[in-house]
Order: C-alpha cells, then sequence, then structure tokens
C-alpha cells in the first residue's frame, strides 16, 4: 500500500508512520520537516500547507491519512489536490458539546477557544464526507504514551515515580478514557488496509481516574508515594486548573464537563480497535518524562512548590 501522511514528523503521525512501515507499506509524509524527523523509512516531502501541497499535487496513494489540527483551508486543499482510495480525517472528541450534541461547524476559529477547536474540526469532518463519502473519521480521545506533548498523562507517571506525598483530585469515580497513540496509529493502519470507513470515537476501554491512578501507581509509583486525595472544591478555591494547563490537575475536570471523557469505547473496539494496558502505556510515558527532563517546565501538571501550598492550605 502507498501511504501517504500529511504530517509524520509528531505524535500520532509518527506513530501511524512507523506502525505502517511495520507492516511494509510505502509510506510518504508531507511536512515542513522542522518539529522532527520522520520515521526510518519514510519519505519527507517538504510542504508547507499554507502554500498548498506542491510536488504532491494530482498524485495518486492507496490512502490518505490527515491529522491537521485546526484548519479547514488544509482540509479541503488536500481533498482537491490529492487522489485516494481511502481517505482518514484524524478528528477529535472535542467535537462534542457537554450534553453530548455535535457542536455547530465553524470554518474558523480563535486557536485558544476549545470550543472553536471542536467547531472547526467538525466542518473539516463535513468537508471530508462531501468527498469521500466512506471516509473514516477517527474522533480521537485522550492520547498517551510516547511522544506526547500534551504533559497530561506523563505528568501522573513522573509525578508518582517521583514519590512523596502527591496530591489527586478526589474524585476516583469520575470516567478516563486513554488511548496510547501506538494502539491507535496501528488501528488506523489497519483500517486504510481494509477500507474501513465510518466514524468513530477514538477511544480506550473505560474505566476511572481512581483506577487509572491504581495502574500507574502499580506500573511506576516509588515505594513511599502517597496519594493525598483533595476535594474539589478546595481545589477551585486554590486556583487549580482542571484537564490541563500550567497549575492544573491533568485529567480532573468539574462534574458538569465529563462528556470528553464519557465516550463509549464499543463501536471502535467491534471496528479493530485494541487496547494495551495502562500500566504499559504509564511505563513507556515515564521513560519519555525521563528523556525530556523529570525537571523541565511543564505544559500541564502542578510545580513541587504549588503542591506543597496546596497541601498547605487543605491541611492533609
Amino acid at each position: 500500500m502507498r501511504l501517504l501522511i500529511l504530517g509524520g514528523t509528531r505524535f500520532l503521525s509518527h506513530a501511524t508512520a512507523a506502525a505502517a512501515l511495520a507492516r511494509g507499506h510505502d509510506v510518504v509524509c508531507a511536512a515542513r520537516g522542522e518539529s522532527g524527523s520522520v520515521p526510518d523509512g519514510a519519505m519527507l516531502v517538504a510542504v508547507d500547507r499554507d502554500r498548498g501541497l506542491g510536488p504532491l499535487t494530482g498524485e495518486r496513494f492507496d490512502a490518505v491519512v490527515d491529522v491537521a489540527r485546526m484548519n479547514l483551508p488544509w482540509v479541503r486543499d488536500a481533498l482537491t489536490s490529492i487522489d485516494a482510495r481511502h481517505w482518514t480525517f484524524v478528528s477529535s472528541v472535542s467535537v462534542y458539546a457537554d450534553d453530548g450534541s455535535l457542536l455547530a461547524p465553524l470554518e474558523e476559529a480563535d486557536p485558544t477557544d476549545p470550543e472553536g477547536y471542536g467547531a472547526v474540526k467538525v466542518a473539516s469532518e463535513n468537508a471530508v464526507r462531501a468527498t469521500h463519502p466512506d471516509a473514516l473519521i477517527v474522533r480521537a480521545g485522550l492520547i498517551c504514551g510516547p511522544g506526547d506533548l500534551s504533559d497530561r498523562f506523563g505528568y501522573w507517571a513522573a509525578r508518582f515515580a517521583r514519590g512523596g506525598r502527591a496530591v489527586v483530585p478526589d474524585v476516583p469515580d469520575q470516567p478516563v478514557r486513554i488511548v496510547d497513540v501506538r494502539d491507535l496509529a496501528a488501528w488506523i493502519v489497519r483500517c486504510a488496509e481494509n477500507g474501513t470507513g465510518g466514524t468513530y470515537d477514538g477511544v480506550g476501554p473505560a474505566t476511572t481516574l481512581g483506577a487509572m491512578f491504581d495502574e500507574i501507581a502499580a506500573a511506576v509509583g516509588a515505594p513511599d508515594l502517597e496519594r493525598v486525595p483533595v476535594p474539589a472544591d478546595t481545589l477551585v478555591a486554590a486556583g487549580i486548573e482542571p484537564w490541563m494547563g500550567p497549575r492544573s490537575l491533568p485529567l480532573w475536570l468539574p462534574s458538569d464537563s465529563l462528556g470528553v471523557v464519557s465516550r463509549d469505547p464499543g463501536p471502535a473496539a467491534a471496528a479493530g480497535l485494541t487496547c494495551r494496558p495502562i500500566a504499559d502505556t504509564a511505563r513507556s510515558a515515564l521513560a519519555h518524562e525521563q528523556a525530556l527532563g523529570m525537571d523541565r517546565e511543564r505544559r500541564a501538571g502542578l510545580s513541587a512548590a504549588d503542591e506543597r501550598e496546596l497541601l498547605s492550605r487543605a491541611r492533609v
């Protein structure tokens, strides 16, 4: 299979290229090449999607995988420039409102607006289906594992490995869905091979925050690790952010915003998405954290000083 990946240098697109190469496919990656390298064996075609796909225009591929984050013009340009038997567009569970309905599509939005991100993804999905009615639309959930740049899941692997008293949100029954990047990538490649189409939530098995913490702690936790649950109202009063970002407790969400972590994994599993144990993802995430530097400035989580202040405030 001749496969074009629009990307290929970072995280999911890089993992998809690697998975395709491992299965013996001819892989072409279209990217600027400034965010990293493509896997050994893949061909990089340097393009700036703001200026079009250049030498790839008019090319024929067996399959295309597009991971465009928040850019409808990029998606439309690829659809009109490239001919392919099978098309995959990686969307996001952010297309859903908290009540589970789809957001109204937007052609462009403020990139800092989470709802805007989801709304542009909806518009991009619609553009893909208009050209490729049998396309595979993958509404990805929280993707974890090696190469993750968000620091969300990785924060917990690193924090538990450091040991001592670790603040955790006191919401052990909160639903969580994670998927290892390697598992999602392998499934995308298999779907391209098989011509699988349709729209799926690309999420892992149903679990809870407490159960996830148990598995991470068992896999990578230090012997002296003590998880200290802090009530949600105390976290809010202390200005701790949910989900992601500086001074946050990643993956914790307010009780009225659980839609993105409550999607049904059943349809994707029935279509062949298989997921490794969380413990395996935790070990890989910790190795990635260690390679980046455990004491680096993070995109998500609490600093040691923030955590001490919170423990003092909570008197726990």
